[in-house]
């Protein structure tokens, strides 16, 4: 089966210029990227202005954080013909659907990430992966960013359409993902929102400002990141609201699924996402025995390979759509596979349904690769 692949999006100039782009380019995903959420948020019994309320409460630590933020958003808005806090409740999508959700269980953002150091891969290349899982339908709504910065390295991102990040890597080597994690601490106030962070990330020139970013940003809820750096250095921040946690590699090897894995973090806090995301406990056992299994022999094939595991299937590291136990269809919708050194993206939409790639470039064209 062929799946259509996420369109390449290339973008230039001062932050609402490069929005506007983006936003005529992109206004058929964009629309229905708002139209998802909308949907589901309505069908907790929220009104469009109730919803837009909330998107525009973030607008304030938004634009605290950094102020192009705000006018890039406004410039998609504009050039999709959308409301602007349709924009912003797409980059604050976790956040908001956090605030909307009534006491029934909620659709985790799930994801196993991987990082492979360069001491441990027989070409000398770092590999950052994942697998992110979510709804299905998101397969429609994903795009590709490769934004030319004149303040800052030129990066390339996954993104749904109307976000200005998600998973990625730019041109100083750095590379970012990034996958759910719950505790008791979430969600007791408004911090900035998760997509915003990522995009701080891949603006940055040097890793140490990306990881005092990520250490330091006060966030809505919990969540976990991977940042790494072509030239072999790579850690997991396991962030709640308030605190952050370090994992380190073991044996050159990051795995990270959606439980929390810092024996200082679970000392402190309690890990309440699991009851919604139970195959975490072995997905990121079964990626890490995958890799295990091929020492001296590890490169972005065996990281691939791991990815596709289907141990318990639907209930996989690679998941086929299915209900979760939020109700809503689940799946998932693309596998991501970085060497930040080379400035190589590979994405698989769908990978449980077609292992068809397409390999997108800081420095060319997009073109189609078979898995």
């Amino acid at each position: 089966m062929n799946v259509e692949p996420f369109p390449l999006i290339e973008l230039h100039g001062a932050p609402e210029a490069r929005g506007r782009l983006y936003g005529a380019q992109a206004a058929e995903r964009i629309r229905r990227s708002i139209g998802h959420y909308a949907a589901q948020l309505g069908a907790a019994g929220h009104g469009a202005e109730r919803i837009r309320g909330w998107a525009r409460d973030f607008v304030p630590r938004i634009e605290a954080f950094d102020a192009n933020f705000v006018a890039e958003m406004r410039g998609i808005a504009q050039g999709a013909n959308v409301p602007f806090e349709d924009i912003v409740l797409i980059n604050a999508r976790t956040e908001v659907l956090q605030l909307g959700k009534r006491s029934q269980a909620t659709d985790p953002d799930g994801c196993t990430g991987v990082v492979l150091l360069p001491g441990v891969t027989r070409d000398g290349l770092l590999v950052h992966a994942q697998n992110w899982d979510w709804k299905s339908e998101c397969a429609e709504t994903g795009v590709v960013l490769r934004i030319r910065r004149e303040d800052g390295p030129d990066l390339l991102t996954f993104v749904e359409a109307g976000g200005l990040a998600r998973a990625g890597l730019n041109a100083a080597g750095i590379a970012v993902t990034a996958n759910y994690l719950e505790s008791d601490r979430d969600y007791r106030e408004l911090g900035v929102p998760l997509a915003l962070l990522r995009r701080r990330f891949l603006e940055s020139e040097h890793l140490a400002m990306a990881m005092h970013a990520a250490y330091t940003t006060r966030k809505s809820g919990s969540n976990n990141i991977i940042l790494s750096h072509a030239d072999g250095v790579a850690l997991d921040f396991e962030c709640a609201p308030d605190e952050t946690f370090l994992v380190h590699p073991q044996d050159g090897v990051i795995v990270h699924a959606n439980h929390w894995q810092s024996p200082v973090a679970l000392a402190k806090l309690k890990d309440t996402g699991i009851a919604n995301t139970p195959d975490s406990l072995y997905r990121d056992m079964r990626v890490r025995a995958a890799l295990d299994a091929k020492r001296g022999a590890l490169d972005i094939e065996a990281v691939r390979e791991a990815l596709f595991d289907d141990f318990q299937t639907p209930w996989a590291v690679c998941r086929p759509p299915r209900m979760s136990l939020g109700g809503n269809l689940s799946a998932t919708v693309a596998m991501l596979l970085m060497q930040p050194k080379l400035g190589v993206l590979e994405i698989c939409p769908l990978p449980a349904v077609s292992r068809q790639f397409t390999r997108y470039t800081l420095h060319g064209e997009a073109r189609a690769a078979a898995a």
